[in-house]
């Protein structure tokens, strides 16, 4: 069955695709030659691209409750991927819309620890799911096992609630991708989709971290973190390991064979040392890139549905991640840091009529933005307790010297020291500068000329000629923290060396 466009108030319907640790330069729409993302792609030709949409806190759960709340994981209490629940008493902005006569559904990944709260409808992944033949969790609180692939699932289960939802309203998805998330386990079709590519190293990929002491302390590079065995599918347990004891005999017989000839490669060709860590490069990139084919797929299978439905005229689509992603840039995978890398996320949004097809949005986004700018598209009154603001003037082009928009950005980041030791710290980021502070252990400030330095690996804080600028950011800094009210971050400032 195939949706029928309909909805008596006019409002526009809102998807928002919501994926795990997809990095914005393995896409194609960001310059990526190699990926296959034309759906994705699709979105943002048909839509806009922000090239400067940035995360508070890189990491997945705080994103997620940012996303809901429009506010700093301080302030929403979702500081760190641990066993901290999610406290869904505190305001929603989809209980918002549904109080606007919205109907609204979250179907996949969700990793909060909690159910959810202010939707009509849900189904969702357990923790962070698995990747082959899933459990979901469905109203009120049912665990049921589904054979196949998570990203089709998620769509099947999507397309099926839109068929099935009441039409006479306008509604609000959030489809939750568990792709592309570690360890990387692609589709059966897709194995092997990029065995045909050298991957050329990122510039920064030995990067020594010189001036750079949390850098040098992280636990998160190729070379020493990543296992083989595990990440990179050299002889993992099928029956004992959760991530690939979920096959079926006809889905592992064709994965095992696919894998079992890939990691004879390190012992055939006795590789050892920069030969090793590049192996493991290049079979993490093609492991990633071959599981996001799967996602974009699944991107494009919910436009076609819009398409055929006749819903696309009056449904904005919004594509994004929780967070950036590491490509081997400076030898690291994962996230955290508020290096441009993770500190960036992919943001596209189509909506048609409205929003110039090819259009770019340079200005400094934040995610804590995502939820009053989804409010102010449905027509909703936004919460006086959301810290972000909306976006959309900026989507409409309205003057600047209309709508003001920051010319800075605050981050703060918390989780230490597991699981990839990377020292909390918090940060500004403006159109040129970063400046960041790194805490508990160290004590120890970064500072990046952005337009001279972009892959920043110059730490000029110390530089004689800084001062200024280093005066300049820091105040600004504390405006930041004193306006969205995070009073742990001014009393470590307050103590921070000079």
């Amino acid at each position: 069955m195939v949706a029928q466009a309909s909805n008596s108030g006019g409002k526009p319907n809102i998807i928002f695709i919501f994926s795990d640790d997809h990095a914005y330069q393995a896409i194609g729409a960001y310059g990526n030659k190699y990926a296959k993302t034309p759906n994705i792609d699709r979105l943002a030709k048909e839509g806009a691209l922000f090239t400067n949409n940035l995360v508070t806190n890189s990491i997945c759960g705080p994103s997620r409750a940012t996303l809901l709340t429009g506010k700093y994981s301080h302030m929403n209490g979702y500081k760190r991927n641990d066993n901290t629940k999610f406290d869904t008493r505190q305001t929603l902005f989809p209980e918002v819309l549904r109080q606007s006569g919205y109907q609204t559904a979250w179907i996949g990944k969700m990793h909060l620890n909690s159910l959810p709260a202010g939707f009509d409808y849900w189904n969702i992944l357990p923790g962070q799911g698995n990747y082959y033949n899933p459990d979901f969790i469905s109203q009120p609180n049912d665990t049921t096992k589904y054979t196949g692939y998570v990203s089709d699932i998620i769509t099947k289960f999507s397309t099926e609630w839109l068929d099935k939802r009441d039409h006479s309203k306008p509604f609000f998805l959030i489809v939750g991708h568990k792709a592309t998330h570690r360890e990387w386990l692609p589709d059966l079709q897709d194995l092997g989709a990029y065995d045909d590519i050298d991957f050329p190293l990122p510039a920064t990929f030995y990067d020594d971290y010189n001036g750079r002491e949390a850098a040098k302390q992280q636990d998160m590079t190729i070379d020493k973190t990543m296992r083989l065995k595990q990440d990179l599918k050299v002889f993992p347990d099928y029956e004992k390991d959760w991530t690939y004891n979920r096959f079926n005999p006809g889905q592992k017989k064709i994965f095992k064979a696919y894998y079992d000839k890939i990691a004879r490669e390190p012992e055939e060709k006795k590789l050892t040392g920069k030969a090793l860590i590049e192996w493991k490069y290049q079979r993490y990139l093609k492991d990633y890139l071959s599981t996001a084919n799967s996602l974009d797929r699944n991107v494009g299978k919910l436009l076609d549905y819009l398409d055929k439905s006749g819903l696309a005229k009056n449904t904005v689509v919004i594509y994004a991640s929780d967070q950036g992603f590491y490509m081997g840039e400076h030898g690291w995978f994962d996230k955290r840091f508020i290096y441009e890398e993770s500190l960036k996320t992919p943001f596209v949004i189509r909506y048609p009529g409205v929003v110039k097809p090819g259009s770019k949005v340079d200005e400094l986004v934040t995610n804590i933005d995502w939820a009053p700018t989804i409010l102010n598209i449905a027509g909703a009154k936004i919460p006086a307790d959301i810290q972000g603001k909306s976006f959309f003037p900026l989507l409409t082009k309205t003057p600047s010297a209309v709508v003001p928009w920051r010319k800075e950005a605050y981050y703060h980041y918390y989780e230490f020291p597991q699981p990839h030791h990377v020292h909390p710290h918090f940060g500004i980021r403006t159109e040129r500068y970063k400046l960041a502070y790194f805490y508990d252990g160290l004590d120890s400030w970064e500072l990046y000329d952005l337009e001279k330095d972009p892959t920043e690996i110059h730490n000029i804080y110390g530089d004689e000629n800084a001062g200024k600028v280093k005066a300049d950011l820091k105040q600004r800094l504390r405006q930041l923290m004193t306006a969205y009210k995070d009073t742990e971050a001014l009393k470590i400032l307050a103590q921070a060396k000079k």
